[in-house]
């Protein structure tokens, strides 16, 4: 399985038998433009306005009206999948995605450029964060963890030591996030969150308390924050990740993806559940329930989100009172 995963949210899928375990062989060229608002999107951000959505053959999918209708970037060097989209301001982003590819944007999403990319191994990165417009991470597969401190121009690769009783330091590295005081956190497999305080400069391994793989992160209010992942299982944080608890989940399908805005924590599933806390993660609730897998989303309002799936974004989501 670890041979042939080519994205954390495919991996996902496949094991679900929803997405073939296998893409083609990386390419480097212009990405296609056939029905780009039909494809698999598997992240999204805003972009001061703008929203901004990327997945697989190099498709990045900018909407300027809340997200009611999506066209593809103008330029996009690339054709392959990418995993994880984020942006700092209206206008710098960065995507990541197969090939150890890490793309730049400094027109809101319009144009890219490719800022990191290596062909040479099959190791995709999955997750990408900056804290400012110098500042970053972007994780994936094999403990493959990246950072630059000058926005991009040059990616370090950090090693990793082993984790307790482990031989290598191997974990795919699926969500980083940040939370209180600057600490850094990675959601990963086996139940294993890494986090760091030192600007990731060295990591420590913290369980959850479970054993399942740990796909998406979130922070919370002052030290709180939350991990999830295959199964559903659900892990908080009152303590900025010196400890997790697990609480109940609604649903027993895969989370693929968590946010929060305006005080509420949103999570997707594999089984097209869209889930929702209010109370800083402590409970969880669905709040609509679709046919197909949602993949990613963003909350367009207080109690509005729109969802993206295999066939791109789905209708905003008007959540029950």
């Amino acid at each position: 399985m670890r041979n042939t995963i080519r994205s954390a949210l495919f991996a996902m899928l496949t094991v679900s038998g929803l997405a073939p375990a296998q893409e083609p062989v990386a390419k480097v060229g212009p990405a296609r433009h056939d029905a780009p608002g039909k494809s698999m999107v598997l992240d999204v951000a805003r972009a001061g306005k703008r929203i901004v959505a990327v997945g697989e053959r190099g498709h990045v999918l900018l909407s300027d009206d809340g997200g009611a209708t999506f066209r593809q970037a103008s330029a996009v060097p690339v054709d392959l999948t990418l995993t994880a989209v984020t942006f700092v301001d209206a206008r710098n982003g960065w995507a990541v995605g197969h090939g150890g590819t890490v793309l730049h944007t400094a027109d809101g999403g319009e144009h890219w450029a490719v800022q990191r990319q290596d062909l040479t191994v099959d190791q995709p990165l999955f997750s990408v964060h900056f804290r400012d417009a110098d500042t970053g991470w972007a994780t994936g597969l094999w403990s493959l963890l990246l950072a630059t401190a000058d926005g991009g121009k040059t990616w370090t690769k950090v090693a990793l030591t082993p984790p307790e009783g482990q031989k290598r330091a191997d974990l795919n590295l699926l969500q980083v996030f940040e939370g209180q005081g600057g600490r850094v956190f990675v959601a990963a497999e086996q139940g294993i969150v890494l986090s760091s305080d030192d600007n990731g400069k060295t990591w420590r391994y913290n369980k959850s308390g479970g054993a399942a793989s740990l796909w998406a992160g979130a922070a919370g209010q002052g030290a709180t924050g939350i991990v999830a992942g295959l199964r559903g299982h659900i892990f908080r944080t009152a303590d900025n990740g010196a400890s997790w608890t697990e609480v109940a989940s609604p649903v027993e399908a895969s989370i693929t993806h968590i946010v929060r805005k305006d005080g509420a924590y949103w999570a997707s599933t594999v089984n097209g559940a869209i889930l929702r806390s209010v109370d800083d993660g402590r409970t969880w609730s669905v709040e609509k329930q679709y046919g197909t897998p949602v993949t990613a989303l963003l909350p367009t309002g207080e109690r509005r989100v729109l969802a993206f799936s295999r066939q791109g974004s789905l209708r905003d989501v008007q959540v029950k009172d």
